[in-house]
């Protein structure tokens, strides 16, 4: 027995009925964080991601995003763009694009006018691949904490997150090694250790605390594992992950736990190609 997924519809993954979209995105609205999980060359998944961030962000005008795209380094040129302060092309050059992702812009550009647009604070998440690959050999207490980018050490993986991990890069469990798991930590911790800082920033000011909109790649976060692990770890545990998909019909085991909801969409243009290397 499999699930149908009609086209332009929401899908509870733990019972395969469709859920009412004003309904979901209002259940959303009430969370500390959303994470809309992305294959990063697709332009319509970005397109979808577009439209969930509108629809949260007429619900809680204090929506903030945050991009895997851009290193905690890169934040004070976010605040320049949403300030209106920088042109496009100046926007690209200071965060030095195709080095940090690559992906074409113009995919990613609509998310970011919109932030502008919108007066959206716009987090960098990401941490700088170098740190990444030090703490992947290393270890975390090879690296002094000054020395860490602000992050504090992941928590330990949850159960099968090495087998997911096997699964997404077509490999044996056997052999995801120590080193790749860590350096798959690295980065989920960064981005839960940024979500989490936005919003202890806020209470720590007397404000309500704001809606962060995670823009991450779905290996982070799909089944509980990785960036939602860490968020636990670190205390925000009110958070929910949506999840593009363009499967027709879904086999129960397979997406049972991947997320709150599944969108079926498809995809009009072939997967962009990659401008550089990360």
């Amino acid at each position: 027995m499999t699930f149908p997924h009609p086209r332009a519809t929401w899908l509870d993954p733990a019972t395969g009925a469709q859920r009412e979209a004003a309904a979901l995105l209002r259940d959303m609205a009430g969370r500390q964080a959303v994470l809309l999980g992305e294959t990063h060359d697709s332009a319509e998944i970005h397109r979808w991601q577009l439209q969930v961030a509108t629809c949260l962000h007429l619900l809680r005008p204090d929506l903030q995003m945050g991009f895997e795209m851009f290193p905690r380094r890169v934040q004070p040129v976010l605040d320049a763009w949403v300030a209106g302060s920088l042109s496009t092309a100046a926007f690209l050059e200071q965060v030095d694009w195709p080095a940090v992702w690559g992906f074409p812009p113009e995919i990613y550009l609509p998310l970011f006018h919109f932030c502008r647009q919108q007066a959206v604070p716009m987090l960098a998440l990401n941490c700088d691949r170098p740190l990444v690959t030090r703490i992947g050999r290393d270890g975390w207490a090879a690296v002094p904490a000054a020395e860490r980018e602000g992050l504090t050490p992941a928590a330990a993986a949850t159960p099968g997150h090495r087998a997911h991990l096997g699964r997404l890069t077509n490999r044996p469990e056997t052999e995801v090694t120590d080193r790749f798991l860590r350096a798959q930590q690295v980065w989920d911790r960064a981005f839960a250790c940024r979500i989490a800082g936005a919003i202890a920033a806020a209470e720590q000011a007397g404000r309500r605390s704001p809606l962060v909109v995670g823009i991450i790649g779905r290996g982070h976060l799909e089944f509980g594992h990785g960036t939602p692990h860490q968020l636990r770890d670190l205390g925000i545990t009110d958070t929910a992950v949506l999840l593009p998909t363009e499967a027709a019909q879904h086999d129960p085991s397979a997406i049972r736990g991947i997320g709150a909801a599944l969108f079926r969409l498809d995809r009009p243009e072939p997967p962009a190609v990659r401008m550089v290397t990360r």
